[in-house]
């Protein structure tokens, strides 16, 4: 390693959502931003989440009345930010009067009503259920409100492409090995995983928004003892056969004062979970149990007509939650909530860690990590994010998105034009761009999966093997097969190798 480092204004450590908003939000302040992901983009608890925005419902039981109202407030702003990729939806509880009393329930929807503002999303109301409902002939009584979906893993990706829009440098596969505080800046050694290459920036200010290795970062890397410990928690989701009649979802009670959601998932498919189970381990290596599955199916099965049995489980994932350490007893009654700790002894340069946080609170959080962060660097801008929209969300209707999509290319079948929508809004015009029939699209690779859209994630969004295609950028997954994923593998270890590194391509230059 020669020559003068690369400088920068802030280093973010950690390519999860709260890594990307803070990149995002201090990018756009005008800071030199760099963020290196050790893996892929959402590669850990990100994209392994219940993919809902929401207050949190069953929060309102332990009391966190101001972590509901923040996300409660949060919800619209995200939905009108980015409306490809996430929308409202509605919630029903059927009702198990032994569980919680019917006064109760409504109690506490009131509440949900009412802490926040609401615009885009109706309130609660009662429901009765009739023998179209697919849930079990006693079960006649219910509730229903509103939260909304989200593609947790496409928030991220979209997250870290708006930042580079911003300037903004974003790379994976880049491990942070080692991190030196100066008097005016940290020195900081990353590693290419993929090359083993390493080399030295230096920044004037560290934040370590490593999640689940939030901790282990100071142990690691910056050999010094961590401010606080945080309580790993694995939440599991199994994928089954549509259970949802239509665009609702239900959200279950159970005897241990636990909640299951079952939400319609990718068309086909019904997402079950979560459980709540403390951890203890590597949390990339964090798969679900027996038990956890027997769990998640005896509760689906208890309410449904349709029973399940583990044969019917489609695909399965767990995520390691970096919870605040509260002391709780049970992993479910321990806080979402979110803090920072700043380090920066006789004013020198800072290091930002944060530790807990949930996916709808990640823009304040981002909001209130670069207030921080800013008070270091007096020349930045204020507040931006609020009315942020991320890349292809600049419109108002997925439906009239498609109808517009579908005349522009006729030839277009309905599903992939659906998924594109959902998934890229109208930068699903830069995807398609000049093709004129569907061999255009090239190689067809698997579902619904073409070769033009595989070469865009590649060139667009940091996909660099099958994994981050199928799993995270797409869920074409659910329909791939053990040879088509071999022949995706293939496709892209001859086509990375040729591609330039993503994060040179924005034209972004160090200072």
């Amino acid at each position: 390693m020669t020559g003068k480092p690369e400088s920068y204004d802030v280093v973010v450590v950690g390519g999860g959502v709260n890594g990307t908003g803070i990149a995002m939000d201090a990018a756009g302040r005008g800071l030199r931003v760099l963020l290196c992901e050790m893996n892929d983009l959402a590669s850990a608890t990100s994209s392994r989440s219940s993919k809902l925005i929401h207050g949190g419902l069953r929060y309102l039981e332990h009391y966190e009345f101001r972590l509901v109202r923040q996300a409660l407030a949060e919800r619209e702003a995200l939905l009108a930010n980015a409306p490809h990729i996430m929308w409202p939806m509605r919630f029903r509880l059927p009702h198990q009067p032994h569980l919680r009393p019917a006064w109760m329930i409504r109690a506490g929807l009131f509440l949900y009503d009412h802490l926040a503002k609401r615009e885009l999303l109706p309130g609660s109301r009662s429901i009765t259920f009739t023998p179209d409902d697919p849930l079990k002939p006693e079960i006649t009584r219910g509730f229903e409100y509103s939260d909304g979906w989200v593609d947790d893993a496409r928030l991220v990706v979209l997250t870290a492409r708006k930042a580079e829009q911003l300037g903004a440098r974003i790379q994976t596969r880049t491990r942070c090995v080692r991190a030196e505080r100066g008097s005016d800046h940290w020195q900081v050694t990353l590693l290419d995983t993929r090359t083993g290459d390493s080399r030295v920036v230096r920044t004037r200010a560290l934040v370590n928004a490593a999640g689940p290795w939030v901790s282990s970062l100071f142990d690691s890397t910056l050999d010094q003892k961590a401010p606080r410990m945080i309580r790993m928690v694995k939440g599991s989701h199994i994928v089954v056969p549509r259970l949802n009649r239509d665009d609702e979802a239900y959200i279950l009670q159970n005897e241990d004062e636990r909640i299951v959601f079952v939400i319609p998932y990718e068309d086909h498919f019904s997402l079950v979970g979560t459980t709540d189970v403390d951890y203890e381990g590597n949390p990339s290596e964090a798969t679900i149990s027996g038990e956890e599955t027997r769990y998640l199916l005896d509760i689906v099965n208890h309410y449904f007509r349709h029973q399940l049995t583990p044969e019917d489980v489609v695909w399965s994932y767990s995520g390691v939650r970096p919870l605040m350490d509260d002391e709780e007893e049970s992993a479910q009654k321990a806080s979402r909530d979110y803090s920072f700790e700043v380090d920066a002894p006789g004013g020198k340069t800072p290091l930002l860690s944060v530790f807990g946080g949930k996916l709808t609170t990640f823009r304040k959080l981002a909001e209130a990590a670069t207030d921080r962060l800013c008070q270091y660097f007096p020349e930045a801008r204020g507040h931006w994010t609020r009315d942020a929209v991320l890349p292809g969300g600049d419109f108002q209707s997925q439906p009239r998105l498609q109808e517009a999509l579908c005349q522009h290319y006729p030839w277009l079948p309905g599903l992939l034009a659906s998924r594109l929508v959902r998934s890229y809004g109208t930068d699903s015009y830069l995807l398609l761009g000049d093709s004129a029939r569907l061999d255009d699209l090239g190689r067809h690779f698997l579902g619904n999966l073409y070769e033009r859209e595989v070469d865009y994630l590649v060139r667009h969004e940091w996909a660099g093997n099958a994994d981050d295609v199928l799993w995270r950028r797409t869920k074409q997954g659910l329909y791939a097969s053990a040879e088509q994923i071999g022949e995706l593998e293939s496709w892209l270890k001859t086509r990375t190798s040729q591609a330039p590194e993503k994060a040179c391509a924005s034209g972004q230059q160090p200072v």
